[in-house]
């Protein structure tokens, strides 16, 4: 696993995400103290469905969700 600051992060951004892509793991500082992981997105990861599957039945509608909402908002 790879530790770089943010601002190394940022000077070199798209060499550390060709890491990522190739399998490598990334822990990016801030001052020294870990903030952010970063790693490949696989299969490993929980499916969307997993992910809500204790929120199923439990969430509650009060309206049609199809409705349009253009009303609602201001146009600038």
């Amino acid at each position: 696993m790879k530790t770089v600051s943010k601002s190394q992060l940022k000077s070199k951004l798209l060499e550390f995400l060709r890491l990522v892509e190739s399998g490598e793991e990334i822990v990016v500082t801030d001052r020294g103290k870990p903030v952010v992981k970063i790693s490949k997105y696989g299969g490993d990861s929980p499916s969307t469905e997993e992910l809500f599957a204790q929120m199923r039945g439990k969430v509650k509608y009060f309206e049609d969700l199809t409705t349009s909402t253009t009303e609602e908002w201001s146009e600038f």
